[in-house]
């Protein structure tokens, strides 16, 4: 029986859908998957302590870094040549990745993985967007949320899984049939797509600046485990970024002729606000999955794959509540749904804060964790149907790159200022910086502890933060606007 042309089209569109999640799937995964195997590549590569956060640092910045310049090349130069540039830059980081020898080689392939990362995330959210219409587009990013936020959960998990059975390495060559299989299909199935207009340039310039400042910043943060908030290194990093970033916006401003991001582009006071409360979600969220990590395998002294199956039912969470999300927001709207998450989050996160010596798995940390994963999966979708309602056809990719980028950006800063804070809080704690020489066993797991539930108690400020900032930032009718979808990109 012959299928209508309805049919074909809802065929092909799931097709697309697909394949934009799966490839959204591939770089968030990739922000966690490393976190169980950091011991192991510590070991073997010959990681510092403190270097051994570059591995998701790395990454990490980089995706950040060029998310905006990922956004607005998928604006000029087309959806699907973007796509798949991302898709064969990530794979093939992701082989160098695994075949290397040294810490530069995997920290330079992890840079490199952000950068295709960059190039690929903008342009799944914006295939999305202009492909669904009306009742479709909540589902669409209703899934497209689900796999972004699973990925933390499920790269734990798969982490946990590829290290214990075969090796660390295979956290990166597992990406090698998925990113070939992503870019076969999408040459017979997406479509392109680009709003260019005569002479219009892609700011290089400003992606350097605000890469580059990022990147100071970051540094300056992590130096700190080592070099005191008031030193001249720790200063010195941290003026820079401020110089850069400061620099970065006088050539928005003033001297660049195509800006990389408009400052007009901020006048929308809904998506400043969406903007703000991800990159505080993320900024929580990606330090959750670091030190739980470390905190199963270093003081519960778990193997990589248990650790990994511990994650399992937080993943499970995601999809559950990231499914409940669209309908929630059909009936009390993006406001309402947001504010929930944000909250449930927070109350989580207060919980992990009360971590001690005598916590277990079943009783603490599964319980805050799956309330922090539901909150999670209510959030992205909701965020995703904000952040890009209303928005010019040929601003569509800078505002899904503005909405990765303040994912990231919080991720990045927010890792860094925590794992500052509870190496700081251990090292109180021992009475010396923490290299654990002379400590009894019990003494360093009580110290382990003791920084991981200070970081989760800033976690709670972060998160709560979050909720403050919905409360009194985030307008109360975006839903109006999130229910009348996105302005149609057009073919």
């Amino acid at each position: 029986m012959e299928k209508s042309p309805e049919e074909v089209q809802r065929r092909h569109d799931n097709i697309v859908l697909a394949l934009a999640c799966v490839g959204q799937f591939m770089v968030v995964l990739d922000v966690s998957v490393v976190n169980v195997a950091l011991p192991s590549i510590g070991r073997q590569l010959h990681f510092t302590p403190s270097g051994l956060q570059w591995v998701v640092n790395a990454y990490v910045l980089a995706f950040a870094g060029f998310l905006l310049l990922g956004g607005r090349a998928a604006d000029l130069f087309g959806r699907r040549r973007l796509f798949l540039l991302g898709t064969a830059l990530f794979t093939a980081a992701s082989l160098v990745g695994g075949i290397a020898t040294t810490s530069g080689m995997l920290t330079g392939a992890r840079v490199v993985q952000g950068l295709g990362g960059a190039l690929l995330s903008p342009a799944t959210l914006t295939i999305i967007i202009s492909t669904f219409r009306g009742p479709r587009l909540p589902k669409a990013l209703a899934a497209w949320g689900a796999v972004g936020g699973a990925g933390g959960a499920t790269g734990a998990l798969l982490g946990g899984v590829l290290t214990a059975e075969l090796s660390w390495r295979w956290i990166f060559f597992i990406n090698i049939p998925i990113g070939l299989a992503v870019f076969a299909l999408a040459i017979g199935s997406i479509s392109e797509l680009k709003h260019r207009q005569e002479g219009e340039k892609l700011d290089l310039v400003g992606a350097l600046l605000v890469t580059s400042g990022l990147g100071s910043l970051v540094y300056g943060i992590v130096g700190t485990s080592q070099h005191p908030w008031g030193s001249t290194t720790t200063l010195s990093w941290l003026l820079g970024a401020a110089v850069l970033l400061g620099f970065f916006l006088l050539w928005e401003a003033r001297l660049a002729s195509d800006p990389l991001v408009p400052l007009s582009f901020f006048a929308n006071r809904g998506s400043n606000s969406t903007n703000f409360i991800m990159l505080l979600m993320g900024a929580a969220f990606f330090s959750m999955w670091y030190f739980l990590t470390l905190y199963f395998q270093e003081v519960l002294g778990w193997s990589a794959l248990r650790s990994g199956l511990a994650f399992a039912p937080m993943a499970g969470a995601i999809i559950l509540f990231s499914q409940i999300a669209p309908r929630l927001l059909q009936r009390v709207g993006a406001w309402v749904v947001i504010l929930l998450g944000t909250g449930v989050t927070a109350i989580g996160f207060f919980a992990l804060s009360h971590l001690d010596a005598s916590s277990t798995y079943l009783s603490l940390v599964l319980p805050a964790s799956l309330a922090i994963s539901s909150g999670l999966g209510l959030l992205f979708g909701p965020l995703a149907a904000a952040a890009t309602s209303g928005v010019a056809p040929d601003k569509a990719g800078l505002a899904s790159g503005m909405l990765n980028s303040s994912r990231q950006i919080g991720g990045s800063l927010g890792l860094a200022v925590l794992a500052t804070v509870a190496v700081s809080a251990t090292s109180s704690r021992l009475g010396y910086h923490p290299t654990f020489g002379g400590a009894t066993q019990p003494d360093v797991a009580s110290a382990l502890i003791h920084g991981y539930a200070t970081a989760f108690f800033v976690g709670t400020f972060i998160t709560g933060t979050a909720f403050v900032a919905t409360l009194l930032l985030l307008p109360r009718d975006i839903a109006h606007h999130v229910r009348q979808a996105p302005v149609p990109l057009g073919e």
